[in-house]
């Protein structure tokens, strides 16, 4: 199976309100998807959905098997870390590890307890004793030692400070990715994230606005630093957005010829923060 997660017309509304307006999309195995959106815009209901954890209309598929029909089944190959904030108060790191071994079949305690080494937390800590930082350190041990071929972060690292951040993506590739596991991250520090994604779904008001390889990004979007000398040869390319920096004009092209734009200043590839806040007024303003 080299599709993971298909969808076709997947919609779901909440009363009047459409959550999810006919997404259709493909994720295949190996790939690390960045789900990128404003507050609001349906990417926690397109997590629900894929996690069998709500009704929708429309096709949806997860490794097979239709998510919510299916669930117990697509829990077998699938990890989700939302807000760190589930695990009760008075649990210890030897409960925690306890309980998920008697519940999840692809679960190692030893590769667990290999992972807690590297970290500060000891056996009988309880939650309550420890920092948010400490807190995603236990979920990332327990994630990395399932055997899951899906893994769904949802703003996994909200909250936690630069160094706690940084630990947490170089432990996710480093000690968990292999090319042959999909995973899907929700955030708003795309900064942090973009550099690990192989693919990106930009979503908005319940639609899929960009769905696109990091390659195909890096061959179809420009950012060109303009001098004032250039800006009306610049303008004539019909940049998707403008931006002043330094006294130079920061723009933004789609399919223009890279030699043409080489002429009127510095190119680079957008990052995916300033490629989002375009494309999204570019769909505000048509």
């Amino acid at each position: 199976m080299t599709q993971m997660i298909t969808a076709n017309n997947l919609s779901k509304s909440y009363g009047k309100f459409e959550a999810l307006k006919n997404i259709n999309l493909s994720i295949g195995k190996g790939k690390i998807v960045g789900l990128i959106g404003p507050n609001g815009a349906g990417k926690t209901t397109l997590l629900k959905a894929m996690l069998g954890l709500t009704k929708y209309t429309g096709d949806l598929e997860v490794m097979g098997v239709n998510p919510f029909k299916d669930r117990a089944k697509l829990m077998e190959d699938i990890c989700f870390i939302a807000d760190v904030a589930v695990l009760p108060k008075w649990i210890s790191v030897d409960q925690v590890l306890d309980f998920v071994e008697q519940t999840h079949p692809k679960f190692s305690r030893e590769k667990a307890e290999k992972f807690l080494k590297k970290t500060k937390l000891g056996k009988k800590q309880k939650v309550k004793e420890m920092s948010k930082g400490m807190i995603v350190q236990l979920h990332l041990s327990i994630v990395m030692a399932i055997e899951a071929k899906i893994l769904v972060l949802d703003e996994p690292t909200l909250g936690l400070d630069i160094i706690y951040r940084k630990d947490f993506y170089d432990n996710l590739l480093n000690d968990y990715f292999d090319h042959e596991r999909t995973i899907v991250i929700t955030t708003h520090q795309v900064e942090e994230v973009e550099h690990i994604l192989t693919d990106l779904l930009f979503i908005k008001d319940g639609e899929i606005v960009l769905d696109s390889d990091m390659e195909e990004l890096t061959n179809q979007y420009f950012e060109v630093m303009v001098s004032n000398d250039n800006y009306d040869d610049a303008i004539s390319f019909k940049p998707l957005s403008t931006r002043k920096i330094f006294g130079k004009h920061v723009m933004l092209f789609k399919n223009v010829n890279r030699g043409e734009l080489e002429a009127l200043g510095d190119v680079q590839r957008p990052g995916v923060a300033d490629l989002f806040v375009a494309l999204l007024r570019e769909e505000e303003q048509s």
